[in-house]
This record gives C-alpha cells, structure tokens and sequence, in this order.
C-alpha cells in the first residue's frame, strides 16, 4: 500500500533502525555518570550531537535534545522571548506557521505579550519586504518556518534572517520539514526540527539557540541538556536520528530531483486528469516531495476514505476533516480553496509506477464522492430570466454551499446576483475561490438576517 504522507511522518530509515538496535545494548545507561556504563553512554552522546550539529550548521554546544519538535519549538520560543523581556513582548511570526508556533503564541498573548502574524502571498510565502516592515523596537523575537507543513512553500529565510539582522531581532526557523533536504540558509538565531520528519524515530527534536542569542529556560531548572531539555535523554532514540540525518543527507540532492520530477508530473497531471481543481502552492520554490491539490464540490474526509479504499495513504488541510469545521489555518492564510483538500508527500524509494497508479484511480474517487454529493457539471447552464437568487446552506457544511451555488448559478443571467446564506467557516474561503477558478465575480459578505453569512455573487459571464 502507497504511503502518501512522509510530511506528517517519514518512514523509519533503515539507517536508523540499525543504530536504534545498536544503541539498545550500549547507550541504556545514564551518561551523566562517570562509570564505565555513563562514559560509553556519553559518547554515544556526544557523537550523536556533533554529527546533528554538523547537518544543521551550528556547534555542538549549541545544540540540544528535546522530546519532540513541537517541544523544540515552545521551548525555543518561550526562552528567547525570556531573555529578551527587557527589549519588548512583541513576537512576529508568519500566517502559515505551524499550529505549534502558532499556540505557542497564543500562550505569550494570554501572558500579556502580543503576537503579530505577517499575511502571505497565493503561494503560501511572505514577502521579506512585508515581514520586515512588521518588526519593530520592541519585538523581542521573530519566527519563520524554512518550508511550510501543508503545501511545501519554502520561505524566503535568508532574506527575512537578513531583514531580522538589521533590526537587532533574534529569528527563531521552524525546520521540521526541510532539514532531511539540505542546511537552512545562514542568518538564524534559533532552530528546531523534529527527526520522524526526515526518518527518524518519534520523540527526538532538536533546539539550537546560536552563542550570543539572549535566551533564558523556562521551567523548573534541569541540569541536562544545557538546562533547555529537561529530563533522562532517550539516548538510543537521540543516537538513531542522528544517524538518520546524516544518511537521508547523503541521499538528499539525488532523491530530491528523483521525487521532484515525480511531484512535477502530479501537479501537470491532477488538473488534466479531474475537472474543478487548483494545485496550491508554490510551482518552484518547494520542497522536492511534496504537492496539495483541493477539488471543488468534494468532501475531504470522503476523499481521503476513497484513495485509502484504493491504496493510497494521503493527508489533508480540509475543514472537512477536521472537528473543528473550520479551513486550514494555512489555506486560509493564502486565500484559496480549501474543500476536497489532499497533500500528497512522497517517502524517499517512491517508485514512479506508484504515481502512475495514483494518477490513475484518483479521478474515479473524485467523480465517485462527487457523485454521492451530487454535484453539478461543470458546464454552466443556460442563462435564466431570474436576477437574483438566494440560496439557504444554513446548518450544511462544506462542500455543499458551494455546491448548492454551482447548481443555481446559470438560473441568473449576466448581471444578476446568487446569495448564499452559511454558517460554514469554510464558505468564507470557498465561495471567493470558486468565483475565481469560474472568472465570477465575488461581491462580497454581509451578515445575514436569518444567521451566518450572507456571500454575493455576481454572474459576469
């Protein structure tokens, strides 16, 4: 069975595997201790930081071993924002960051400090011009993900890093997905990572807070790991991921332009293949694995079961599968269509027969939850005498406001309006992306006086 989803997690690397059962019999013991068990340890230790250091580009004394990536970065960003009270409380950080910054942030503003997010473009990344204009005297800490989780944008790091120089501002880089593919570019202060991104085992992030960044722990002092780790180190674990690195590093410039060509025919192929979709993203400046596609008039979730009845193991960032019923924060941020949502990221060893596969049972699992949803051609058809018409989706979620709307709209001739009425998050999102993707107008939304919103289009063709 096809394994989509190496963005949420990679598939353990034979690399680490044999070091995690090597390590099983030699690394157990406390490498705090100065018996022979403890020194062995140690080393073990020891070997593993300076070989994690070396695939960041850092010293080893920089860099720590946490529990986990979203570990790194709560610490990373609390202890920077620490050390720099006396500078200000004001913390910047892109839209599209992932959810662990972004919660991260909540809890500086429920402490009394205040969170800036920088907007982004339709591809997902910042513009260095805008993210500079957001820093100030008193912003004390900045965060800039390398690439983002949902959509494999890379961000322009270096020249934010540059920008975040000039204003005396420490900037914290989110890793996580790109440090299997290569070195973050120079300028960080701060970096984490997680290593079942790249191959690794569960459980093993790393922090590193560059020499001269003010940085002050936070919580109950520990005298492991620099005082930024607390608690016994799961050496076997440590000893595995950084083993892994540096082997998906060897590996990383041969199999990232394997993977890319395979990713390049899923973006060229999706949109010839299945009627009704917009790949997001950026085409070029991404991650070499990964590609997110969402489809009009399609239920994530019912997606997603569909491909797995197929083989396929895949994720994605739609509302409709998540229990919160609202769009990805990420896809939000951007501005486009978040229904019918899918990210494909491929492991390393994807065979280009499994893409071929993919892309030849993917558009009969669209047309089949399109189906069952009932969704409408997508030919318009013919212009109607009515000039306006209000459609009521209240109490419906995505995707059937949309779809409601794509059924009625050639009932309107040019000029004449359609009004939505939902309380779906996502129809915010949705509506504006289907005027765009049908070359409609969007007017825009008012409250409406039977609840929700009220979402106007205007039929220019």
């Amino acid at each position: 069975m096809p394994y989509f989803d190496a963005a949420s997690a990679a598939p353990l690397h034979p690399v680490a595997r044999q070091a995690l059962l090597a390590s099983l019999d030699e690394g157990w013991a406390d490498p705090a201790r100065l018996h022979r068990e403890g020194r062995r340890a140690r080393m073990l230790l020891d070997a593993a930081r300076e070989a994690a250091a070396e695939a960041v580009g850092c010293r080893p004394d920089e860099l720590v071993f946490t529990p986990s990536g979203t570990r790194a970065v709560h610490a990373g960003i609390s202890g920077a924002l620490a050390g720099r009270r006396r500078v200000g409380d004001r913390l910047v950080v892109s839209a599209v960051e992932h959810s662990c910054v972004l919660h991260a942030g909540e809890a500086h503003t429920a402490a009394g400090g205040s969170v800036t997010e920088v907007p982004v473009e339709r591809s997902g990344a910042v513009d260095p011009g805008v993210f500079a204009a957001a820093l100030d005297a008193r912003t004390a800490l900045a965060c800039l993900q390398s690439a983002n989780h949902e959509v494999g944008t890379e961000q322009p790091v270096a020249e934010v890093a540059a920008a975040c120089r000039a204003a005396g501002v420490p900037l914290l880089v989110d890793a996580a997905q790109s440090l299997g593919w290569g070195p973050v570019p120079e300028g960080w202060s701060l970096l984490a990572a997680s290593a079942h991104k790249w191959g690794g085992p569960a459980g093993v992030g790393l922090l590193a807070v560059r020499k001269g960044v003010r940085f002050a722990p936070q919580g109950p002092a520990d005298e492991r790991e620099s005082g930024r780790a607390p608690g016994f180190e799961n050496l076997p674990a440590i000893v595995a991921a950084a083993a892994s690195l540096r082997a998906v590093r060897a590996e990383a410039a041969a199999e990232a332009a394997r993977l890319r060509a395979l990713v390049d025919r899923i973006r060229a192929r999706v949109p010839e293949l299945v009627p009704d979709v917009e790949v997001v993203g950026d085409p070029v400046r991404r991650l070499p694995h990964l590609v997110t596609f969402s489809c009009l008039y399609v239920d994530g979730e019912a997606l997603l079961h569909e491909l797995d009845r197929e083989g396929f193991s895949v994720s994605s960032g739609s509302s409709c599968t998540s229990s919160t019923l609202t769009p990805s924060h990420v896809l939000r941020a951007m501005g486009v269509l978040s229904e019918g949502n899918v990210r494909v990221s491929l492991p390393t060893g994807t065979s280009e027969e499994d893409v071929d596969r993919f892309l030849a049972v993917l558009p009969g699992a669209v047309a089949s939850v399109r189906d069952r949803l009932g969704a409408p051609e997508t030919v318009v058809a013919p212009v109607g005498v009515a000039g306006t018409l209000v459609v009521d989706a209240l109490g419906k979620r995505c995707p059937i406001p949309v779809i409601e709307l794509a059924k009625v709209f050639g009932s309107v001739p040019v000029g004449g309006t359609v009004t939505v009425l939902s309380d779906d998050e996502a129809a915010r999102l949705d509506i504006p992306a289907w005027c765009e993707m049908r070359g409609q107008e969007y007017v825009g939304e008012e409250p409406s006086p039977k609840g929700g919103t009220a979402y106007v289009v205007r039929r220019v063709s």
